[in-house]
């Protein structure tokens, strides 16, 4: 498949490919997936480690044929959360500058 704008491929990164997956189709868009900070809404296949870090390595699902489509029907919940985050700390810094 041809570089665009929902596909990349990039086999001469040091870390290609980061997953196995079956076929030739391996899509580097989302080399760090938008969707982490999702937690368990991401959709993904993860486990979170012992200390509370979520481990991505298991999960194939932005380099897939599909991902791409995955990813951006979830982007406006990573949009919310950023927007939620931010009314967060406005608040926070108001409280603190009273």
């Amino acid at each position: 498949m041809k570089n665009s704008s929902t596909y990349f491929k990039n086999e001469s990164c040091e870390y290609f490919p980061c997953h196995k997956i079956s076929g030739d189709y391996f899509n580097c868009m989302f080399c760090c997936c938008p969707l982490y900070a999702l937690g368990d809404k991401c959709g993904g296949n993860f486990v979170y480690l012992e200390e509370g870090i979520k481990d991505c390595s298991q999960c194939n699902i932005p380099h897939t044929e599909a991902g791409y489509q995955h990813v951006f029907s979830k982007l406006r919940m990573v949009s919310e959360l950023a927007k939620n985050n931010r009314n967060y700390s406005l608040s926070l810094e108001s409280e603190l500058t009273k």
